[in-house]
């Protein structure tokens, strides 16, 4: 007698989704596909990017989808001012298609026109370079409504080859050093003169987010990135007359020695240190180097003591959703994936810690370049879990809202509550 395989259940497609989930704007449900598949423009939609108006491509802390720097739009906004942060992808990984119909940007799918888009408008200071010489737009770069800062883009925990397997963030480093002269760390100097003149722009932006690889170096491990924070977030408090500003850093898990060095001398507001999988053994196969430095429970107990710090709804985890689905050893279930995940999630926000995902992209210079990610409906279902948890616990998004970031399905719901 053969055996029949077992045969998987067939993912349900975009307007099944929208049917099965009527809580969810459509709107955000057509943001995690599209960021979940990725887009291709057609010569059309590329001839209508205008350099002089809109936003292409630079400088970034991760690669993009097709590893290229040809001209392209940096990402998309829908008619609710919704961001889709996503970058051109491969025809043969099924994206969606962004075409120039009858005058209008639209998104297509299986030639079926889905929605309006628009490209970003890029801001006055992308046209001035530093004193330094080096393009503003290198030092700072926008997102519709934020301002955002790679201070260092190499990560340590790739020197032994540890590095989180969904991560290109050495290898897209290398890329954009030859390919665009972008330096890996930067000057406190270019920093302060570039915010000088973004700030120039009066209810453009309304938050700042600074980011970087980690750096092991110091009498405890992390100093020497804590050094070099502090002395990027004095460079901006110069622009600033309060002693605080909107801003939130996305850094290692640090001490409480180190978050209060951070919290007192800058003008920080917000912390975030990134576990990126809940769930200890995914943690320690996934994020080898973090494992090694720190690991699972201590990372977790640094983002707990951070609430002493900075507050509840001010101290953020982040997780790279679906990648808990990534093979060999990940859930093969989407249901086991989605209730383990929700609970850690539940956990932490009893602590007054807060947890957003972003949808994983297979980056094809990452560890995990031919994994597959997970399904729309475990995406939505991973929004809506998350929000509600937010809910029931009363903690807020603020730093990671649809306004300030735009990379968060699931804060994008912050607006219905």
């Amino acid at each position: 007698m053969s055996i029949l395989p077992i045969q998987q259940p067939e993912e349900l497609g975009f307007e099944a989704v929208i049917a099965k989930y009527p809580e969810v704007p459509a709107l955000i449900t057509l943001k995690i596909d599209v960021q979940r598949r990725g887009v291709h423009y057609t010569p059309a939609a590329l001839s209508a990017v205008n350099e002089s108006i809109h936003q292409v491509r630079s400088a970034a802390l991760f690669g993009y989808r097709d590893a290229q720097f040809t001209l392209a739009p940096e990402s998309l906004l829908l008619r609710d001012g919704t961001s889709i942060i996503t970058s051109p992808t491969p025809l043969e990984q099924n994206p969606y298609t962004v075409d120039l119909v009858d005058d209008k940007l639209v998104l297509v799918d299986k030639g079926s026109v889905i929605e309006e888009v628009e490209y970003w408008r890029k801001p006055d200071y992308y046209a001035l370079t530093t004193s330094s010489g080096i393009p503003m737009n290198f030092v700072v770069s926008a997102r519709p409504q934020r301002l955002s800062l790679t201070v260092n883009g190499y990560c340590n925990f790739w020197d032994n080859d540890k590095g989180c397997r969904y991560c290109d963030i050495v290898p897209h480093l290398k890329q954009q050093k030859a390919e665009l002269g972008i330096r890996a760390r930067l000057n406190p100097r270019d920093v302060s003169e570039t915010f000088h003149h973004a700030l120039k722009e009066a209810g453009r932006f309304c938050g700042i987010c600074l980011t970087a690889g980690s750096n092991t170096r110091g009498e405890d491990v992390f100093d020497e990135e804590v050094d070099y924070y502090i002395e990027i977030l004095q460079a901006i408090g110069e622009n600033f007359s309060a002693k605080k500003f909107p801003s939130q850093l996305i850094a290692s898990a640090f001490t409480e020695r180190q978050l209060s060095r951070l919290y007192e001398e800058t003008g920080i507001m917000g912390y975030t240190s990134d576990l990126e999988v809940l769930n200890e053994r995914l943690f320690n196969w996934i994020c080898p180097g973090k494992t090694e430095w720190v690991g699972y429970q201590e990372w977790k107990k640094r983002l707990i003591k951070a609430v002493d710090i900075f507050g509840p709804g001010h101290v953020n985890t982040g997780i790279v959703g679906g990648v808990e689905l990534a093979k060999p050893y990940g859930f093969t279930s989407e249901d086991e994936a989605l209730r383990t995940t929700l609970e850690e999630a539940e956990s932490l926000a009893s602590y007054g810690v807060t947890t957003v995902y972003i949808v994983w992209v297979p980056r094809p210079h990452s560890y995990f370049r031919d994994q597959k990610n997970a399904s729309l409906e475990y995406y939505v279902r991973l929004a809506r879990g998350l929000h509600e948890i937010r809910v029931k616990y009363g903690l807020t998004i603020d730093s990671d809202d649809y306004r300030r970031c735009g990379n968060h399905p699931d804060s994008d719901l912050s607006r219905l509550s």
